[in-house]
């Protein structure tokens, strides 16, 4: 309903509001009690009185008649946490020791292959897709390594001048490395900027604390 019809029936219910016949009851009115909002506003003292008549004289209700049959649903979980720990430990032994026999469970789905490599996208573990036996290198010694990262294609002359055949250099792989360490270096200089930055605010917070404590 708009904000404007609203207005309107509230403004007509306020002035000329309706006539209704009044309300008649064809049901009993059952005794509930005193109510809820009730009870609060009764003062301290008469809520003592009041429970201390009913510890000497319980009121006595009629057993309760249950017409359905109840559920056995074991020890409910506020009845078990209620329990000491050693009821727990002694429970925990006795499951140990001699485990619940309980049926064989029947899958009716059948078992996915190892990894799911046949039917799923996912990065799987290579030694469950090989067949082959498995052949590891030896390393590359450390030397090596750092020379061949350093190495640049040599130029003609130098290969006239020593002799030696050239050695073919990966452009790609290059221009890779060299961009890894700018990165690098670049990522150490903002640390050491926010290293700087932290280590004033901390002398200034030092500096304006002593200054006014002391």
């Amino acid at each position: 309903m708009p904000l404007w019809r609203s207005l309107i029936l509230n403004l007509a219910d306020r002035i000329s509001p309706e006539k209704l016949p009044p309300l008649e009851l064809t049901s009993r009115p059952v005794d509930t009690g005193m109510m809820f909002g009730d009870r609060l506003a009764l003062p301290w003292y008469r809520t003592v009185f009041a429970n201390i008549s009913d510890v000497i004289s319980a009121d006595m209700s009629a057993p309760l008649e249950l017409t359905s049959r109840p559920v056995d649903v074991g020890e409910l979980l506020g009845d078990e946490l209620s329990h000491g720990w050693w009821a727990s430990l002694l429970d925990g032994l006795r499951y140990r020791l001699s485990p619940e026999k309980q049926a064989p469970l029947s899958l009716t789905s059948k078992p996915i292959a190892a990894y799911g490599s046949n039917s799923w996208l996912q990065l799987l573990d290579w030694s469950s897709l090989l067949s082959t036996p498995k052949v590891f290198l030896p390393d590359v010694p450390v030397q090596a390594q750092f020379i061949a990262a350093e190495v640049l294609e040599p130029t003609p002359t130098a290969v006239a001048a020593t002799g030696a055949a050239a050695v073919p250099v990966d452009q790609q792989l290059w221009a890779a490395q060299m961009q890894f360490k700018r990165d690098i270096s670049r990522s150490r200089f903002r640390q050491k900027i926010w290293m700087t930055a932290i280590a004033a605010e901390a002398v200034f917070l030092l500096a304006y604390i002593f200054n006014f404590k002391f």
